[in-house]
């Protein structure tokens, strides 16, 4: 009898996973919330899988021409952080008030609000993108390159700081999807991206027939070609009758009142990942002045930490959805129960991910370096980094659910006391003063993440961000 209804639970867990794979449409206002939280955040979970597991193929590859080239890769990325965090920020917004919209069943203005998004995206990426494009040396030199990185990589950072608008579209076209609730679309853009982006990385890195082995440059020109490649089937999505938001041609045109409220709630989304972003630009420059190793070290254990926190963001985006969704179908309580809900599970993720991660950190590192002090550094990031994890499980899901319910200041106000007031001078003191070295950067993220995520729990729990109004 035991194993008829095993084999019964089974085929029904199958067949929701297929269904939510697929893409199929739900609502959800209504129903399960477990159910609906399977359906949305597998999706995208294996987006991003798919998301993670390139950032670890392409550090593979690049690490594969020389330490400057991965020295490379981490300081241009550290800059990136910068738009990455503009991008972010809006595809909160996007979220917000698709998902908002969607729980009404306006789909209308669901699309409308999509494309203020976009259309505020392409304001702000153009000075952004000439900027990286004209001064990308004297970028890498800011962030203390050496003149040998600075020569091997500039070619490599003006590709990636000039493409910020390819950047912009892939984030908030996606965002759009998900505030609908289409995260399969979003999942299937990523994975069209990231599988060009590995399939053409080792051929413009290390040459092919006639293309010419161009290292580190190649990887640049490898993102760039991946990622606009999956734009164009966003775009594609986007214009047609099968999509849940449709785009059309009325709706590309400014309608400054809305675009003004979005960025408004954008700006709170910018401001808390740039204070996240920009602190983690002064852990890579005080990481600089222990050598390109260390930052080698760095990057590669940064990367490896990416390929189980990306999974974990799956998780929150559907969280963030289910709280934007609910709040418009007006059922607060159905919202704040998917949000513990979410963390739940993923606290038990990333605590066996932890584990693993504390006993074979210098096995995962040497696959990609045989550098011993590349190693050294990247093991003290992967162990003392992931002590955090349990915390940081439930931080990253409640801190999405505010931005999903539109209210982007609480997670901004804790970035900065946590990572400004705290992280950076407590980076500098156990580096420095203390002469730990990367170990007490290292400690200084963990204690921050751990404690930003405290203060999180203990907010969102006042309920306040229930009458928030988007």
């Amino acid at each position: 009898m035991q194993s008829e209804i095993a084999v019964i639970e089974s085929k029904s867990f199958l067949e929701l996973l297929k269904r939510a794979v697929a893409g199929e449409r739900k609502d959800f206002t209504s129903g399960s919330i477990k159910q609906a939280l399977f359906m949305l955040a597998v999706p995208m979970i294996l987006e991003m899988i798919m998301e993670s597991l390139f950032a670890v193929v392409d550090v593979f590859y690049v690490s594969r021409v020389g330490v400057n080239a991965v020295a490379t890769v981490g300081l241009t990325e550290s800059v990136m952080m910068i738009i990455y965090a503009i991008a972010i920020g809006l595809s909160m917004a996007a979220t917000a008030f698709v998902a908002r919209r969607a729980g009404e069943k306006n789909f209308k203005a669901a699309a409308e609000a999509g494309m203020q998004a976009l259309l505020l995206a392409v304001l702000i990426t153009i000075p952004l993108s000439l900027t990286g494009i004209i001064f990308a040396g004297d970028i890498l030199h800011l962030m203390g390159a050496s003149p040998a990185v600075i020569a091997e990589g500039k070619t490599y950072a003006r590709i990636q700081l000039g493409g910020h608008i390819i950047v912009m579209f892939l984030f908030l076209n996606n965002a759009v999807f998900r505030g609908v609730g289409d995260a399969s679309i979003a999942m299937r853009v990523l994975w069209l991206a990231n599988i060009l982006n590995m399939l053409l990385g080792p051929v413009f890195i290390f040459g092919l027939g006639p293309v010419p082995a161009l290292g580190v440059t190649g990887a640049a020109v490898a993102t760039s070609l991946g990622r606009g490649i999956g734009v164009l089937f966003q775009f594609r999505n986007l214009t047609t009758d099968r999509s849940l938001i449709r785009v059309r041609l009325e709706n590309i045109r400014f309608d400054f009142p809305l675009m003004r409220q979005m960025f408004r709630v954008a700006l709170g989304g910018m401001s808390q990942f740039l204070i996240g972003s920009a602190s983690w630009i002064f852990m890579v420059r005080i990481l600089s002045t222990f050598g390109s190793s260390a930052v080698a070290g760095y990057t590669i254990a940064f990367r490896t930490i990416v390929f189980t926190i990306l999974p974990s963001w799956g998780l929150a985006n559907a969280a963030a959805t289910l709280v934007g969704q609910n709040l418009g179908a007006k059922q607060p309580d159905r919202a704040e129960k998917s949000v513990w809900t979410a963390a739940y599970y993923n606290m038990l993720f990333l605590t066996a991910v932890s584990v693993l991660f504390f006993i074979l950190a210098g096995r995962i590192l040497n696959i990609y370096s045989s550098d011993p002090e590349v190693i050294r550094t990247g093991v003290f990031c992967l162990r003392i980094i992931c002590l955090g994890y349990i915390f940081y499980a439930y931080g990253m899901v409640i801190g999405q659910a505010f931005n999903g319910a539109g209210d982007t200041r609480t997670p901004t106000h804790l970035n900065l006391f946590c990572f400004w007031l705290i992280q950076i001078p407590a980076a500098y003191f156990l580096a420095k003063v203390l002469m730990l070295g990367p170990a007490g950067v290292f400690s200084a993220q963990a204690f921050s993440f751990s404690l930003s995520a405290i203060l999180a729990v203990l907010i969102f729990r006042r309920g306040k961000w229930k009458m928030v109004k988007v």
